[in-house]
C-alpha cells in the first residue's frame, strides 16, 4: 500500500469518526421550565410535565439524547436562530407569522385561550354567539403573556383593552389575586390546573368561552425547529404521530387532565 492510499483511508476514517461524533451529540431543546403543568421544575429541581414528556417520548422513538436549555418565552424564536438550541418543546402553537420564522412539526397538543376573572365581577364581555363585545373590554385591564398567541389576539382584536405584559404566567396570576388587572388570557388547560382548581383560585373563573381562531392560535402546538431541516421535521412528525397512535400522549395527559389533550386525526399519515 503506497503513501497516498494510506492518507486517502486515514481521512476517510477522519470523516466517518466525525459523521459519528456529530450524530451522537444531544439535541438541546429549549423550553421555559417555568410553565406549568407543562414545562417546569420540580421541588427536587427535576424537569417535568406534558412537553418534557413528549420531548422525552420523541427522543427515545428517534433513538437520540436531549440536552434541556431554559430560555425565557419572549427570546424563544431569536435563542432558536442563533443556535443555542435544536429544537422548541414549549407548548409554542404553530401560526402563519411563527412559520415566516421557524418550521414545525406535526401538531402535538391542541391550542385554545380563555379569560379568567373574578367570579362576582358580573362581567359579560361575550356575545350569545361567543364574540366578544369590544366596549365592554375599554379600559379593562387584561393580563396576558408578552409574545403570546394571546397578546397578539387582544392586539387584533381589542385594542381598547389595558393590556399588561407579563414574562411569566406567575406573577400575572398574582397580580390577577391581589387585583393589579382585572382579567387574564391564558391556556385553560393550565389555569384549571394550575389555578382555578386550588385554592388561590376558589374567586375566580372562566369569564369567556373557548377561543381557538386558527389565524391566532394555530392548528395546534407543535415543535420548532430552525427551517431547512426538513428530514428532521419529518421525523419529528413520525415520532408524534407514533407517541398519539400508541397512546403516549393519551398517557401523559391523563397525568395531569382528565382528558387527552390532541386530536387523534393527527395520527394519521
Amino acid at each position: 500500500m503506497n503513501i497516498k492510499s494510506i492518507k486517502f483511508l486515514i481521512a476517510g476514517a477522519a470523516a466517518l469518526f466525525a459523521v459519528s461524533a456529530a450524530s451522537a451529540q444531544p439535541l438541546r431543546v429549549g423550553m421555559e421550565c417555568t410553565y406549568a403543568p407543562f414545562n417546569y421544575r420540580t421541588a427536587d429541581g427535576v424537569l417535568a410535565g406534558y412537553d418534557v414528556d413528549v420531548a422525552n417520548g420523541v427522543a427515545e422513538i428517534m433513538g437520540v439524547e436531549l440536552e434541556f436549555v431554559c430560555q425565557q418565552w419572549d427570546g424563544m424564536i431569536p435563542a432558536l436562530l442563533a443556535n443555542k438550541f435544536d429544537l422548541i418543546v414549549a407548548s409554542m402553537s404553530i401560526t402563519d407569522a411563527r412559520l415566516e420564522k421557524i418550521d414545525f412539526s406535526g401538531p402535538y397538543r391542541s391550542s385554545v385561550g380563555r379569560i379568567i376573572g373574578r367570579s362576582d365581577a358580573n362581567l359579560e364581555l361575550f356575545d350569545d354567539m361567543g364574540g366578544p363585545i369590544a366596549a365592554k373590554f375599554d379600559g379593562l385591564r387584561v393580563g396576558l403573556e408578552r409574545a403570546s398567541t394571546y397578546a397578539n389576539w387582544f392586539e387584533a382584536k381589542l385594542p381598547g383593552a389595558d393590556v399588561v405584559l407579563y414574562d411569566g404566567s406567575e406573577p400575572m396570576y398574582l397580580d390577577l389575586q391581589n387585583g393589579r388587572v382585572d382579567v387574564i388570557m391564558t391556556n385553560p388547560m393550565k389555569a384549571q390546573e394550575r389555578f382555578l382548581a386550588n385554592e388561590e383560585g376558589n374567586e375566580f373563573t372562566f369569564v369567556s368561552p373557548a377561543i381557538n381562531e386558527v389565524e391566532f392560535f394555530g392548528v395546534g402546538v407543535g415543535i420548532g425547529l430552525r427551517q431547512g431541516q426538513d428530514e428532521l421535521r419529518e421525523e419529528l412528525s413520525a415520532a408524534i404521530r407514533e407517541l398519539i397512535n400508541n397512546g403516549s400522549l393519551t398517557e401523559y395527559a391523563l397525568k395531569i387532565f382528565p382528558f387527552p389533550i390532541h386530536n387523534p386525526e393527527w395520527g394519521k399519515v
